[in-house]
């Protein structure tokens, strides 16, 4: 029946190749142009995991408190010495620049020069304060002298102030939409600004400028993602050398190399149509559609060579080639689009889309390169010299050794090496980390000039962007009962002897000092007062601009300053977090995990662990599934499936080898190294199949489908190896890590296609 129906699609698309031609021209002119149209989108929100419950409380509260998206500006002065004029009418000069630049939250822009940063002092009479910048303040010796004392009183020094007096910081929220034209912030075109407007503008021989935050890293990753059209060129280079060592024809490798391009563009091109983006990720997306593309198309015009030879006309064999590669293919194929779509179960903007994008540039290498290749091939007059004897010899030799595999001997060697190699590979394995496991900015190399920034930050300030915020929900007024005040504190206390947290802060900690100040400075009154009236009076010294409390005294944050956001601190902190929060919570008074940068990591990081085996199963139960119906024999899918997981299993092992740890950007890899990795084994098994249906006996059937396919398998592996591993070099971290750990599967997947899965066939097929 599935041949019938084969047969009949192959008349009637051959019949009419022309006007199927002339379609395919029309569509790529549509999608091309559409493709143009594309633009780059990496706003934070496609980052975290909205519906997680940490991300629930995120924007319930984003509001009152700000969120994750926020942005540091370090001014630094050379000499080692801020107060000098200079220094500061750079610093005034930066706040107001920062202060209008659309998109910013600008009651939240906070430095020295904010109203809202004021110091408070005991005297005679009680308290007195101000501005740390009074409004008669005048840039020479007296009034830097002023602002000295007043930085000292303010009690923000290692916040706005650094430690050591050679920088001082700027601070501000982010808006998720700009206020003038209602749409969402284009978060690469504000990091453009930043840099413009702060960095160029303001940064010379005695002043630098240091900026950290999501929106500044997603442009320098936007800047570092421009290397990747370099990457494709010399991919596109390196993959036409090899297509041509391997068909020896100028036709047979301009063809396939040009049929995987306009891959490339319908995938582009319908990611506009249905409205998405190019953000970081899925911009190297087109690298593994045009790589996939050249794999198969490799496959057709080989089939299609083999046939020529054989002494079959072009067109006749571009049918032929055709009518046998259809099936395999489209499974294969179809094999990759649904093991990509499983990415969709991850509930993460940036992946999903990343998925979307993929599945759809592997769905139409179907038409391209299984349907359009065939038809343009068979227009053509291929050369009918055979390959040099010794050249056919030598490879007919490699065939003849390797298909040893399929033999009882040479098979129980290879699986029982495979047994010991997966159980010290998933020894291995199970020592891989959830979340980044290196400082700064994981997407970006040490030594990028953000990455250096966000350490000179570590270095000089007390407070990073390594903040996670516990939101306590309380009822109206809470914060008048000492009952409320010292539930937080003691949990403040009980969290801040975590390891892995610097400090923190709370209502309950700042009205300590508050009572203290009311009583002479007195470290023995630094303690919450027990009377209501007492403790009104501590807290109304605290405004709710400092992000310590709510309008009506409802909500009241507790901030965790933590040593960095490794995925190991992250787990310790919330796992005491939660543990506190289970023996602290009533029902009037919740600490609810999280907002601020490491709550949202904490909440990725969870969304990725949870995420990491359902899409192991989508994923292999599609493959399953797809190849079952293909094969129609429960012994053909294992010996496909299993050299898969063995390979996914050492791939996770490298990564825990390399400090490699699992986030959100090498989270698909296992899945598109899985649905890309199947090609080999259904190309080579689909083979072995016909023949063993006949009778042929394993050894031989595993030899002939290595004449057959061999060639195009190994070459296959080597092309989407070479291809990703231009990646080595990229600007991008987390490019690189992709690139190595791509490599690693496509190469050892298409080993496994080789050596175990004849293996598995001869023990599978041994009365064969």
């Amino acid at each position: 029946m599935l041949e019938k129906l084969v047969n009949g699609f192959e008349s009637h698309l051959f019949r009419n190749r022309k006007w199927v031609i002339l379609s395919f021209i029309f569509i790529t002119l549509f999608l091309g142009y559409q493709a143009s149209q594309l633009k780059m989108d990496a706003a934070f929100s496609k980052n975290i995991p909205l519906n997680h419950s940490y991300m629930k409380t995120y924007t319930k509260h984003q509001k009152d408190f700000g969120g994750a998206n926020s942005i540091m500006v370090a001014v630094e002065d050379t000499s080692g010495n801020i107060f000098n004029p200079v220094f500061f009418d750079a610093l005034k000069n930066v706040h107001d620049q920062l202060f209008f630049i659309p998109g910013v939250e600008r009651s939240q822009v906070k430095s020295l020069f904010s109203p809202s940063t004021r110091f408070t002092e005991v005297v005679e009479d009680g308290f007195a304060g101000g501005p740390v910048i009074p409004a008669d303040f005048s840039n020479d010796e007296f009034g830097l002298n002023v602002v000295r004392d007043n930085i000292e009183k303010a009690g923000i020094v290692g916040r706005l102030i650094g430690n050591d007096y050679t920088s001082a910081m700027v601070t501000a929220q982010l808006m998720e939409f700009d206020p003038q034209t209602g749409k969402p912030i284009d978060t690469i075109a504000f990091a453009n600004q930043l840099e413009q407007e702060l960095r160029v503008k303001f940064e010379n021989d005695k002043i630098k400028i240091h900026i950290i935050g999501f929106a500044k890293m997603a442009g320098d990753v936007a800047e570092g993602a421009k290397g990747v059209l370099l990457f494709f060129l010399i991919a596109i280079i390196i993959t036409a050398i090899m297509v041509y060592l391997f068909s020896k024809s100028v036709m047979l490798t301009i063809l396939p190399l040009v049929c995987s391009l306009i891959a490339v563009f319908w995938q582009l091109g319908l990611l506009t149509v249905v409205g998405f983006g190019l953000d970081p990720m899925s911009i190297l997306v087109p690298f593994l559609v045009f790589a996939i593309g050249v794999s198969h198309g490799v496959q057709m015009i080989n089939a299609v060579r083999r046939r020529v030879l054989d002494g079959q006309t072009t067109k006749a064999a571009s049918a032929s080639a055709f009518r046998s590669l259809l099936v395999p293919g489209g499974v294969a194929l179809l094999s990759d689009t649904v093991g990509f779509l499983t990415l969709l179960a991850i509930d993460i903007g940036i992946i999903r889309e990343l998925a979307i994008s993929a599945s759809l540039g592997v769905a139409v290498i179907i038409l391209t390169n299984l349907i359009l290749l065939p038809l343009v091939i068979s227009y053509f007059e291929l050369p009918k010299t055979p390959d040099n004897p010794e050249k056919a010899k030598r490879i007919e030799n490699l065939w003849r050794w390797l298909s040893n595999f399929a033999t009882p001997k040479y098979a129980a060697i290879v699986l029982v090496s495979t047994v010991i190699l997966y159980g010290i590979g998933f020894q291995q394995a199970t020592k891989m980390k959830i979340g980044d496991l290196q400082g700064g900015a994981p997407a970006l190399h040490q030594d990028s000039r953000y990455n250096q920034d966000t350490f000179f930050i570590t270095d000089h300030f007390s407070i990073t962007t390594d903040v996670m915020t516990v939101i306590v929900e309380a009822e109206p007024e809470a914060c008048t009962y000492h009952s409320v005040l010292s539930q937080i504190d003691q949990f403040e206390w009980m969290v801040a002897n975590t390891p892995g947290v610097e400090s923190t802060a709370s209502l309950a900690s700042v009205a300590q000092k508050v009572n203290a100040g009311f009583n002479e400075g007195n470290p023995r009154w630094e303690i919450l007062p027990r009377t209501t009236a007492s403790l009104v009076q501590a807290v109304g010294q605290v405004p709710t601009t400092s992000g310590l409390l709510n309008g009506n005294c409802s909500v009241m944050p507790v901030y965790l300053f933590l040593k960095d956001h490794k995925a190991e601190t992250i787990e310790v902190v919330v796992k005491k977090v939660k543990a506190v929060a289970a023996e602290l919570n009533s029902d009037t008074l919740q600490f609810k995990l999280a907002s601020g940068p490491v709550g949202v990591m904490a909440a990725t990081n969870e969304a990725v662990s949870e995420a990491q085996l359902p899409m192991m199963i989508y994923v292999y139960g599609a493959v399953f599934v797809l190849c079952l119906i293909s094969f129609k024999s429960l012994k053909a899918t294992i010996a496909v499936i299993i050299p898969l997981y063995v390979v996914s299993t050492l791939a996770q092992a490298l990564m825990t080898l390399l400090d490699i740890g699992l986030a959100v950007s090498t989270l698909p890899v296992i899945a598109l190294g899985v649905g890309i990795g199947v090609d080999y084994g259904i190309y080579i098994l689909s083979t072995m199949s016909n023949k063993l249906t006949n009778g042929m006996p394993i050894q031989q059937a595993y030899f002939e489908a290595l004449v057959e396919r061999g060639s195009a398998v190994i070459f296959t592996g080597l092309t989407l190896a070479i291809g990703v591993s231009t990646w080595f070099f990229s600007a991008l971290k987390f490019q690189m890590d992709m690139g190595i750990l791509l490599t690693f599967m496509f190469l050892v997947n298409m080993l496994g296609a080789i050596i175990i899965l004849p293996a598995l066939s001869a023990v599978f097929w041994r009365k064969k």
